[in-house]
């Protein structure tokens, strides 16, 4: 694994204002980076990428089952109460799914391992599906890169057949697709996932989160008075849970994407699950509850994440495996809105550093099947929404 200097396409603005790429720079900063790219061995992606996202999915689904059954365990991951019928009948019924995205520290030698599971909203789709195979053709086509040089992508392919499968499963209905105003990148996200839909031969329609509203028979509906009966948000179920219309959410015959199960996956308190259930596993980092600390004596630093938080917010590092006893010293990383339901700890495995810059790699599945990745980096430990997004090849 290596980080490459590469010179910028000199007409790349230009290309991403054709194709819509308007977030390209974020808060007066680049938000894509292709000054460089990052090169991986085909055994790496492979052996240490691909394979273990697999399996590790299929692990977080276990761990799903498992509290679905638990009414213990629904509390500890902080399902609302009233939510348990909508989340478990949304499992037991076998919703299905579209994408994820689990968060991986690697540095090209050894496990990867996992820092988080984005199984609910992960961004940056379009940069990993589209935009960084067209900087790869484009640098190949101007002999910028060997001709022999690939990617691990298939993801725009797998969203379409993704689709298709979704409309066989659930025919007869629009798909309406849905995220919060003022949001530049999620609308893009959505942007390119309509366009999948579309392409996938899905009747497709777009509303704001906060335009959604219910008819006089208490169906949600858009701004055009169509009924929502299947939906796609780029909004949390645990915020969901917690709206003022979030009691009418199991009342209302709608498919959702991404299904109710999801709250779980997408939980921090996933994080101490699968250490419970899989304890050793070589992709996994220890991790504990609150309440478990004393099984953490042996780690001398501990990452404090909320069981709920977005973008890297309200992380911190403890210097010692107590609890928040006097004496132990926090070092705050990050700030945020988060921490309200609570914290678990992880074992302190800092991001690999290339040069000045620490790099996280996000491996993305659809349905059950590894998909690509797509590479964010920073000058701090914490991956934030505006750290920077840089392509990949194999070589």
């Amino acid at each position: 694994m290596l980080r490459m200097p590469i010179n910028p396409r000199p007409d790349w603005k230009e290309r991403a204002r054709e194709f819509g790429f308007g977030f390209h720079t974020m808060y007066g900063e680049p938000y894509w980076d292709e000054s460089a790219y990052y090169q991986f061995t085909l055994e790496q992606i492979e052996r240490d990428l691909e394979d273990p996202s697999e399996e590790i999915h299929r692990m977080c689904l276990e761990v799903v089952a498992r509290v679905i059954a638990d009414d213990e365990l629904m509390r500890r991951f902080c399902i609302p109460e009233r939510h348990w019928d909508f989340v478990r009948n949304s499992w037991e019924s076998g919703d299905p799914s579209l994408y994820s995205r689990l968060d991986f520290a690697y540095t090209g030698k050894g496990p990867a391992k996992l820092y988080e599971n984005n199984a609910d909203t992960p961004t940056s789709l379009f940069e990993t599906g589209f935009w960084q195979w067209l900087w790869l053709q484009d640098n190949v086509d101007r002999g910028a890169l060997p001709r022999q040089a690939d990617q691990f992508n298939s993801l725009q392919e797998k969203l379409v057949n993704r689709f298709r499968d979704l409309q066989f499963l659930t025919p007869g209905r629009a798909l309406h697709f849905a995220c919060c105003k003022g949001t530049e990148e999620d609308r893009g996200t959505v942007q390119y996932l309509q366009d999948c839909a579309r392409e996938a031969g899905i009747e497709e329609h777009f509303v704001f989160i906060e335009d959604i509203g219910r008819d006089t028979e208490g169906r949600f509906t858009d701004l055009q008075d169509q009924v929502i009966s299947w939906m796609f948000k780029l909004y949390p179920w645990e915020f969901m849970f917690r709206e003022e219309f979030g009691d009418y959410l199991g009342g209302n015959n709608i498919r959702w994407l991404e299904p109710p199960w999801k709250a779980i996956l997408s939980n921090k308190a996933l994080l101490p699950m699968l250490w419970r259930m899989f304890p050793g596993h070589p992709n996994l980092l220890p991790a504990f509850f609150e309440d478990e600390l004393d099984q953490a004596a042996e780690f001398d630093e501990l990452v404090k994440k909320p069981i709920f938080s977005r973008e890297g917010a309200n992380i911190s590092i403890v210097k010692s495996a107590s609890s928040d006893r006097a004496g132990h010293k926090t070092e705050v990383l990050s700030d945020g809105p988060y921490g309200e339901e609570g914290y678990i700890y992880q074992a302190m495995y800092p991001l690999p550093k290339f040069g000045k810059n620490y790099t996280l790699i996000g491996s993305w599945l659809i349905d059950d099947e590894a998909a690509g990745i797509s590479i964010r980096e920073d000058s701090g430990l914490i991956t934030l929404d505006s750290s920077r997004y840089l392509p990949h090849i194999i070589l």
